[in-house]
């Protein structure tokens, strides 16, 4: 049997859109392990075998079927047998737009017209067998966020299938590693509130952050939040945040910042008094669930707990000011200070009819942390002071130091 090789996915893909070619993905017909290995290739893949280039260290991986065998994302038989055809391969891979390939002389080969559902930006699945991998959902929610300013939209054949998922049970199989990638992945989109809406639209976003899903119809005061809902508002912040080039990590604390207004009991609403201090909790409790990176969980609480009090920092005193400071652990981790003033200016934002508003609140935070930071134990007096003492004195210099400086605008 000749062997054969095709460029796959989602180079393909972009390539036709137009857009970067991030990495390239190729698949090999016709050949075996051992063939690669001979020709100098190395096996990276476990569970089936995929090869890095001894050059290029792109991946090649044997074409491959797939039958379902157990639950969750790693539930599959895989059969890489040479007999196994480019459109076998094709036919096992999520959506029609990543099941295109060109071969060596630069053809297209399309068996399921991916590249109509581009031109008609439809996301669609390739066939029923899309429902026996639950991680699918994730992945068309991850690309309705990516190409949403492309105009694309989920088929409502495909959004019925990730709805038999969803109610199937399937997504709760799913390893906290696998959906913490594709989350992180539309954190990174530009439009990762559209993530949230496509999961929701489909039943999944109660079953893998149901924490978020209950923020849907609770209202907020109208005075603060014209847009009302709790819910909508969170996809504003991480829109806002996104169209500011913020960072995944920014994002992903928006997506958590208001959890606590999902604790706050019906007769109170539409107030919410104290929803910063009760969401943490929770989003430590998201955090832990989904093994997300320290470095997203610290950002995600110190947004939930101090987005108000950042908000209100122009009628706060010095030393009101410097205990926010504090709080936001800034003097040892001031390199924290631009994520969190990005993740309070998109939550102050992403707010209905006021998303032009300036944020002059940054402005005053970073020329008080300046002024703190200029302030050090050397420069006070210290004499017959103890330990304690000298960390007062220290205090009290850069409270000082902060009602003597000025404050400049965002």
């Amino acid at each position: 049997m000749t062997e054969a090789v095709y460029l796959v996915g989602g180079a393909v893909r972009d390539e036709m859109l137009g857009l970067p070619q991030k990495e390239k993905d190729w698949v090999v017909t016709g050949s075996t392990p051992e063939a690669m290995l001979a020709a100098g290739y190395r096996q990276v893949g476990a569970s089936f075998p995929v090869f890095l280039h001894p050059e290029t260290g792109e991946e090649y991986a044997l074409a491959r079927t797939e039958r379902k065998s157990g639950h969750g994302y790693h539930g599959f038989a895989v059969d890489f047998d040479p007999g196994v055809t480019l459109t076998d391969d094709l036919r096992r891979r999520d959506l029609t737009v990543n099941a295109m390939a060109r071969d060596a002389q630069g053809r297209l080969i399309d068996p399921f017209d991916g590249a109509g559902d581009l031109e008609a930006r439809v996301l669609r699945h390739v066939s029923p067998a899309f429902r026996e991998d639950p991680l699918r959902v994730l992945r068309v929610a991850r690309f309705a966020a990516r190409f949403a300013p492309l105009g694309f939209h989920v088929h409502e054949e495909t959004m019925d299938l990730m709805r038999e998922i969803s109610a199937s049970g399937e997504l709760d199989h799913l390893a906290a590693e696998r959906t913490w990638a594709e989350i992180a992945g539309a954190m990174s989109a530009p439009r990762p509130g559209r993530f949230v809406e496509v999961l929701r639209d489909c039943g999944a976003l109660g079953a893998l952050l149901p924490e978020v899903d209950v923020l849907f119809g609770i209202p907020q005061p109208a005075e603060y939040h014209p847009e009302i809902d709790t819910g909508a508002h969170v996809l504003m912040t991480m829109n806002e945040a996104a169209a500011a080039r913020c960072g995944p990590r920014v994002v992903f604390a928006l997506m958590l910042h208001d959890l606590g207004k999902g604790l706050t009991p019906r007769a109170e609403w539409p107030q919410h008094l104290g929803h910063e201090e009760k969401g943490a909790p929770l989003v430590e409790a998201v955090c832990k669930r989904l093994r997300a990176p320290n470095a997203y969980r610290d950002l995600a609480l110190k947004v939930c707990r101090l987005h108000l009090r950042t908000h209100r920092l122009l009628e706060m005193r010095p030393g009101s000011v410097m205990k926010l400071i504090e709080d936001a652990d800034l003097l040892r981790r001031a390199d924290d200070l631009e994520d969190l003033l990005a993740a309070c200016r998109a939550d102050y934002r992403g707010r209905l009819g006021l998303e032009q508003r300036p944020y002059p609140q940054a402005g005053r935070l970073r020329a008080a942390l300046d002024a703190v930071l200029a302030v050090q134990a050397r420069d006070i007096d210290t004499n017959g002071l103890d330990g304690v003492q000298i960390g007062a004195r220290l205090r009290e210099a850069r409270i000082a130091a902060i009602a003597g400086n000025a404050s400049p605008a965002d």
